[in-house]
């Protein structure tokens, strides 16, 4: 039985990702590439963050979530912080009729330049964890979508 992993996305599947990999034996996040290359614009007050594909989808156990977090470099080295600070990866998120669950980065670029990144650049980390709900949880709703449709 599987527990938890990355697969790649469908539509990327010849674009030779690689899957997240922890770099230590002690590492809690597992570094995550950029699936192609993309210009993050410097901001501007009131434009969208820029979505940076990864080419992966995680599949996980029913009580766990995957945590997107940013480099720890990536702020003061090439000025990007993700727009949401911390993502939420949830276990239906997999595999979803929208995008099959293809994971994205969020960024704003707080630099005065634009900010170039290639192909296989790390760009984050992913971290499986454990959630509690409380006693009287009734969630029964089913995901419909992809990327931020869970109030939709």
């Amino acid at each position: 039985m599987r527990s938890r992993g990355f697969e790649v996305a469908k539509g990327f599947e010849d674009k030779n990702i690689n899957l997240p990999e922890r770099k230590t034996k002690f590492s809690a996040g597992y570094d995550i590439e950029a699936a192609e290359d993309i210009v993050i614009p410097k901001f501007i007050p009131g434009m969208k963050p820029t979505l940076v594909k990864t080419g992966i989808k995680a599949y996980m156990m029913d009580d766990e979530v995957l945590y997107l977090y940013n480099r720890s470099s990536n702020p003061g080295k090439k000025g990007l912080v993700l727009a949401n600070s911390v993502g939420v990866v949830d276990k239906d998120y997999y595999g979803n009729p929208d995008n099959d669950g293809h994971i994205m980065f969020a960024f704003f670029n707080i630099k005065d330049e634009d900010v170039e990144i290639k192909k296989g650049d790390a760009i984050g980390q992913g971290v499986f964890a454990k959630y509690l709900t409380v006693d009287d949880d009734s969630s029964e709703g089913i995901r419909q979508g992809g990327f931020g449709s869970t109030n939709k």
